[in-house]
């Protein structure tokens, strides 16, 4: 914390040390940690981190920062997914569905490493207030927004007539999982905040109790999500809203540690758990894949690291209300992480076109050169998101180290802190 270094990138690390890779301590394979579960895990940590994110915005705040969310959710995250999807296309040599949905899966920012920068480290004391709660909107939000770009892809393999494509993706995937996913998560949160002021009124519960109805109303928004086949986040993220819209919830719980001590216990067992799983040995080419190795996959990362946010966020920042400097634009453009969510949308992918059940097999199964489009995606999604996660980990975890010394050695020596980690001063200082 003093140097300004999140969790992620020492768990992960710490995760590749202890793998199967290394020392062969935790191996997830011989533990029947499969690719069904790692869907699960990921599903359940993505969702409580969208619904603590839906509590802890100011209240009534998409009421007063609508437009500048609706910017980074609409214009952003559509050039993100363009762009990547080109990228992969480009690079990779796939068909067109299977670089949608690989660009669907790394367009949206990720909630829990968001979460690892922006919440109560030091670091974030530097990042105005208005920037730290617009990027946390915008992460909780768009994981569950990236589902109709996840689905397009995903249809176009598994239909071939256009008005199917067109009837499934609106009917299925905008109106039930996106728009009464969201509605459904408002009328829980909106439910369960008078249920539980009606409890406290009359002494029913308990002030521990307060943070145990936190984790479990998240926990059960992904469960209703699931059973019903809505999108999982919105209902979370929607119910976070709705439980937290009137900030009677936050001032309850404004000193209880335990949300905070929660994120960081889920959030740094995740990937401590991600770096056990990594798949090292599918990052070399094969013969079903033989437009895919170590190069084309560092080049791919370094081009979305580079180029999926950071041009069309300096692009647009004058029409970001939140955003009054090209410093915050480029920081902003800048912090995008992939992390958890993409792990999800990537099994999520493999789920629909393995079995169409929304359950993947626990592995892939064997495929011949020349793979169909199906086939083709279900071998490139996992091991390119997994080489682009663990990359955007090291460079977002590790950058607010590098701004921290740039900041530092960029104030006259009389005026800067001591150490590195007493540097204070904003962004714009």
């Amino acid at each position: 914390d003093h140097l300004h270094v999140s969790e992620p990138p020492l768990a992960v690390a710490f995760g590749i040390l202890l793998g199967p890779y290394a020392l062969d301590l935790i191996t997830p394979d011989r533990w029947a940690l499969n690719d069904v579960r790692v869907q699960e895990i990921t599903r359940v940590i993505v969702g409580i981190q969208c619904f603590a994110v839906g509590i802890e915005l100011p209240k009534h705040y998409f009421w007063r920062h609508w437009k500048s969310v609706l910017y980074f959710l609409g214009p952003v995250m559509f050039c993100s997914w363009a762009i990547t999807s080109l990228f992969a296309y480009l690079i990779f040599k796939t068909c067109v569905p299977t670089a949608l949905i690989i660009g669907a899966c790394l367009s949206p920012t990720d909630p829990v490493l968001a979460a690892s920068v922006l919440a109560k480290s030091r670091f974030s004391k530097r990042v105005p207030k208005r920037l730290k709660h617009l990027l946390a909107a915008e992460s909780a939000c768009n994981d569950g927004v990236s589902f109709p770009f996840l689905y397009l892809g995903i249809m176009v393999l598994k239909f071939s007539s256009a008005g199917e494509i067109i009837g499934q993706w609106f009917l299925i995937t905008i109106l039930w999982q996106c728009t009464f996913g969201l509605a459904l998560g408002l009328i829980i949160g909106n439910c369960a905040n008078k249920l539980l002021r009606f409890s406290d009124g009359r002494n029913y519960i308990s002030r521990p109790s307060f943070v145990v109805f936190y984790l479990l109303l998240a926990i059960l928004c992904v469960g209703v999500g699931s059973i019903l086949g809505s999108d999982d986040f919105l209902v979370a993220f929607g119910a976070g809203v709705g439980f937290a819209h009137d900030g009677w919830f936050s001032k309850k719980t404004h000193s209880a540690p335990f949300p905070t001590i929660l994120d960081m216990v889920l959030n740094s067992s995740m990937f401590v758990f991600f770096g056990t799983i990594i798949p090292f040995k599918d990052f070399i080419p094969r013969d079903v894949t033989p437009n895919y190795g170590i190069w084309q996959l560092c080049l791919f990362v370094i081009l979305v690291l580079l180029f999926r946010r950071i041009p069309i966020v300096i692009a647009m920042h004058r029409f970001i209300p939140d955003i009054r400097t090209l410093r915050e634009a480029l920081f902003c453009g800048h912090f995008g992480p992939m992390g958890v969510g993409a792990l999800f949308l990537a099994m999520e992918a493999r789920a629909e076109l393995e079995t169409g059940t929304g359950i993947p097999h626990k592995k892939p199964g064997k495929g011949t050169f020349p793979l169909t489009g199906k086939e083709e995606a279900v071998f490139l999604v996992w091991p390119v998101i997994c080489a682009t996660v663990l990359g955007s980990t090291m460079v977002h975890g590790l950058s607010t180290l590098g701004i921290s010394v740039y900041g530092h050695f960029l104030t006259p020596k009389e005026e800067r802190a001591p150490l590195l980690g007493q540097q204070t001063d904003g962004l714009d200082a």
